[in-house]
């Protein structure tokens, strides 16, 4: 080594953002256990690099005692002394044993270890600038596509978009500029995983953050969203300020804000609704587009059952139950409809089971013996 390989040290530090010392020691560290291997010596050596020259220097450590009994950690009073007349017992003399050709090692392991530890660097950065990002919508341009898993490269890293966090209705090709949501930030053996997600509920929320300034100021709160990625998502709204409508304020002028999101996510139809602090108000209105006449709470059995005219009763329910089931992911509640002539001339209110069943969807009872009416 030498003055040059030390400019070169600093300057590939400073680009880095790396520690000039933190790297010499390293590579001193690194050293050690070359001479060791290389020379098969003890334990009890340390290497110097001259900060200003780069000249590598290795010393072997050896105590101080009245009789050595292995001359390679021990060294006799006597002969200590020689070196040093000031030397006592106890005392650590350095002995310099650098071999003839050490510098040729020196060289390989510092190259290794400088790789080694740029390569760690440049991972930590990258993991420390996307773990505070969790949770946040970034563009990033599709790279790769396998079989289950995309590849989006988000500049700085390539994150990855397992089959599982992309949109069924996604059709991704090479080189496609997306939107995606930073689900979580791993460290593993190779650095660290970032893993993105068009499917997660968070990009919905995220994307409306982005195209409505008053939900970005804090004016319209969004207090749920459900979703099924590609097809269909509602989301309840909330507004801190009277005068601001928080649906008008989501839909924009002439749809424009809505539509944004929905383009962004091909298609996906997207209801706004109102939440309300009233559990009966908010399930009413999560069923939207159908009208609700009434809607009864049981608190203990966590159940609103609600009653619709006859003509919106499969409006309600939805193709294949998504209308309640994305409702009763969003309130909470698990949802029962009927329809006004089904309830007609009985006591539907006073007949509710003690242990109400629900499907993993959390669709209510009655709605799922509609559904699977002959």
């Amino acid at each position: 080594m030498n003055v040059d390989f030390l400019d070169a040290l600093e300057q590939l530090a400073r680009e880095k953002g790396i520690d000039k010392e933190v790297l010499l020691e390293a590579i001193e560290a690194a050293l050690i256990s070359g001479y060791k291997r290389n020379f098969n010596s003890a334990g009890n050596v340390r290497v110097d690099i001259h900060r200003d020259t780069g000249e590598v220097r290795v010393f072997a450590r050896k105590t101080v005692v009245e009789e050595p009994e292995d001359t390679r950690t021990e060294i006799s009073l006597d002969a200590a002394r020689d070196i040093n007349p000031s030397y006592q017992l106890g005392d650590v003399v350095e002995i310099e044993v650098t071999p003839r050709d050490f510098g040729r090692i020196a060289a390989q392991t510092a190259k290794q270890v400088v790789t080694q530890r740029i390569r760690e660097a440049e991972r930590s950065v990258i993991y420390g600038k996307f773990a505070d990002r969790e949770e946040e919508v970034v563009s990033g341009i599709v790279s790769r596509i396998e079989p289950r898993v995309a590849y989006v490269d988000l500049g700085d890293t390539e994150a990855v978009m397992p089959q599982s966090e992309q949109m069924p209705t996604d059709k991704l090709h090479l080189g496609d500029r997306v939107k995606v949501f930073i689900a979580r930030v791993e460290r593993t053996t190779k650095g660290p995983q970032i893993v993105v997600s068009r499917s997660h509920p968070g990009l919905l929320k995220r994307l409306f953050e982005l195209e409505v300034p008053e939900i970005y100021d804090g004016v319209v709160e969004i207090k749920a969203v459900s979703r099924e990625a590609g097809y269909r998502s509602k989301i309840a709204v909330h507004s801190r300020n009277p005068e601001v409508d928080p649906i008008g304020a989501c839909v924009g002028t002439r749809g424009g804000r809505v539509q944004s999101v929905v383009n962004e996510l091909n298609g996906e139809k997207i209801d706004i609704v109102e939440w309300s602090e009233d559990p009966a108000t908010f399930v009413a209105n999560a069923l939207s587009p159908a009208k609700v006449v009434d809607v009864q709470i049981f608190e203990t059995e966590k159940v609103a059952r609600t009653i619709v005219p006859d003509y919106q009763l499969s409006l309600a329910i939805g193709k294949e139950g998504q209308n309640a089931r994305l409702a009763a992911r969003l309130t909470g509640w698990k949802i029962d409809i009927k329809s006004e002539s089904q309830v007609s001339g009985e006591d539907l209110f006073t007949n509710l089971d003690e242990d109400p069943e629900s499907d993993d969807n959390a669709v209510g009872t009655l709605a799922d013996d509609w559904l699977n009416e002959p």
